[in-house]
């Protein structure tokens, strides 16, 4: 079993407009509504892989209620925290014609989260790592969480023997190292804040030297940059997918973390990681990828 963990759960809006015209009405012409945020979009991808997953994390008010049913009518076990405050809405607008094919994200920050909220998860993620073979913590951190939540849980996973990818920005990014986590995965941008002022190869090397096992780093159509204890690869993709990023990196962590569990050799992982987060810009929701696409782009990636 694969553990997810997604502290700032989302109600995730997708609105398809053929082209946004900022200054006037827009119609849609399609409109998604599923539980989101980024460990459940991991697990979602993952269940598609024939994998067993566990979306945990913190949940509450209406919208937490909304998301917990759509887990469930998407048939994927959760164990969530309740908490007092409403968990967030995020609204993505894609267009799906005219050149620039582009997507704008708005994200609430989420509910005001209490210590004895954060006590009272802490204490059953302990208990869901029990029987996982990898941990998936990734995501926004809610408010009232500390910015070195994620190395506590990748610290806390690392002392029951079970392998974590973290996913973040910013401070959380920064502090992961410390807890040992088995995989560190910023994109470009992100490991350029954590760690300012060197190359992507050197900030990646950074973080590696402060406890981090393997920093992955994605490059969008640059492909993958991996910085690992069996030395330094670069996955590069034989062409660039056009639609809708949301979620790529997702479905990019979901390989990640399949090949963990497998074992699997770095090039090897890499090589199907790049494919799902390409697959992914190809779907048009979060969460979901691409087959042809991934059948497709899989075996032209090139691992250096």
């Amino acid at each position: 079993m694969i553990l997810t963990v997604t502290l700032n759960l989302a109600l995730d809006v997708t609105y398809q407009v053929p082209d946004v015209d900022w200054d006037g009405v827009n119609r849609v012409s399609a409109v998604h509504r599923r539980a989101g945020g980024k460990g459940v979009n991991v697990a979602r991808v993952l269940a598609a892989l024939g994998q067993d997953v566990l979306v945990t994390g913190l949940a509450g008010g209406p919208t937490g209620q909304a998301v917990e049913e759509d887990l469930r009518s998407a048939g994927l076990p959760s164990a969530l925290t309740g908490i007092a405050g409403d968990s967030r809405t995020t609204l993505a607008v894609s267009e799906h014609q005219g050149a620039s094919g582009r997507t704008a994200l708005f994200n609430e920050p989420g509910p005001e989260v209490t210590p004895a909220e954060l006590a009272s998860f802490l204490r059953r993620y302990e208990s869901l790592l029990d029987g996982a073979g990898a941990v998936v913590i990734s995501g926004s951190l809610p408010r009232g969480v500390p910015l070195d939540t994620y190395a506590t849980l990748a610290a806390i996973a690392a002392e029951a023997n079970v392998p974590a990818i973290v996913d973040a920005d910013g401070e959380p990014l920064r502090h992961a190292p410390k807890g040992r986590p088995s995989v560190v995965k910023p994109n470009a941008e992100e490991l350029a804040r954590a760690v300012p002022g060197g190359t992507p190869a050197e900030s990646a090397h950074e973080l590696r030297s402060q406890g981090a096992g393997a920093v992955v780093v994605s490059m969008g159509s640059d492909g993958l940059l991996a910085v690992t204890g069996e030395g330094t690869f670069r996955a590069r993709m034989p062409y660039t997918v056009r639609g809708n990023p949301t979620g790529a990196g997702d479905s990019l962590v979901a390989g990640l973390a399949l090949g963990l569990v497998e074992s699997a050799p770095w090039p090897e992982r890499l090589r199907r990681a790049a494919a799902l987060g390409a697959a992914a810009v190809a779907a048009p929701v979060a969460g979901d990828f691409d087959p042809d696409v991934y059948a497709d782009i899989h075996p032209q990636i090139t691992i250096t």
